[in-house]
């Protein structure tokens, strides 16, 4: 199986930074979901792929990749950028 391992970002809805320091651990799907002609919802039978393991560390979600025999690949946290402006600028 493959997974993916990332730093979680910062929530862009809040202010706060709980949680950015943890790397998670996520499955990739192994098939492509497909729609069920019932409801519509889409779903497959890998229930793997719903499952997310949080780090405190890159090193602690390497090792755990390495033990159990995980095709992994890190992901990096994007870049930050801030746009700083001043209110009198939209006056401009």
């Amino acid at each position: 199986m493959k997974a993916r391992i990332y730093q979680r970002p910062k929530n862009a809805m809040q202010s706060g930074h709980a949680r950015t320091g943890q790397w998670v651990l996520a499955v990739e799907p192994e098939a492509p979901q497909h729609a069920d002609p019932l409801t519509g919802w889409a779903g497959s039978g890998n229930t793997a792929a719903q499952v997310q393991l949080t780090f405190p560390d890159r090193d602690a979600a390497i090792a755990y990749a390495k033990a159990q025999g995980l095709v992994y690949a890190i992901v990096p946290l994007g870049s930050h950028s801030l746009k700083l402006q001043a209110y009198a600028d939209n006056f401009r």
